[in-house]
């Protein structure tokens, strides 16, 4: 049985509840418990298909991957740069990682898919910003092509401390 976990948006109070009723959920879960809870928030993109935002699994989310739509507006950025889409992509993470009681900074793996590994360099420096302190691991691949033609797209597995 799936159990759905969702924070509504609105004012930065609820966000918070949301957040503690979250970690207290989890801070009371067993270790070793291997139930699927489906994690969904609207501080990141809805899903346009017949997957999750994220699943958790005891101590572990695996995040779907992540493309630049902004979750406000449910648009994407067409035609920004990959330092722009670069940006909303974490940041849309982030927010997933949010709703689970969880930062970046419990990101232990990540994969970077690229439209164009010419855009490496510059992705690379926006996603450094992000992960500061023991960056994850990571794999990069260009990819023949990601959907709404994003410049990158990236997916992530975190562990709770």
């Amino acid at each position: 049985m799936n159990t759905r976990l969702v924070i509504a948006r609105g004012a930065l109070t609820a966000l918070i509840v949301g957040v503690i009723a979250v970690g207290s959920a989890v801070a009371g879960a067993d270790d070793d418990d291997a139930r699927k809870v489906v994690i969904s928030t609207p501080l990141a993109p809805a899903a346009i298909g017949p997957y999750s935002q994220a699943i958790r699994v005891g101590k572990t989310v695996y995040l779907s991957s992540q493309i630049a739509i902004d979750p406000t507006t449910n648009q994407f950025m067409t035609g920004a740069s990959i330092e722009d889409q670069t940006r909303r992509v974490l940041e849309n993470l982030a927010g997933v990682l949010t709703a689970a009681g969880m930062t970046l900074d419990d990101v232990v793996n990540a994969t970077v898919y690229l439209q164009d590994l010419n855009d490496f360099a510059a992705m690379n420096q926006v996603y450094a910003t992000f992960f500061k302190n023991a960056p994850p691991a990571r794999a990069t691949i260009q990819v023949a092509g990601i959907p709404r033609n994003a410049k990158v797209s990236i997916s992530a597995i975190a562990v709770a401390p």
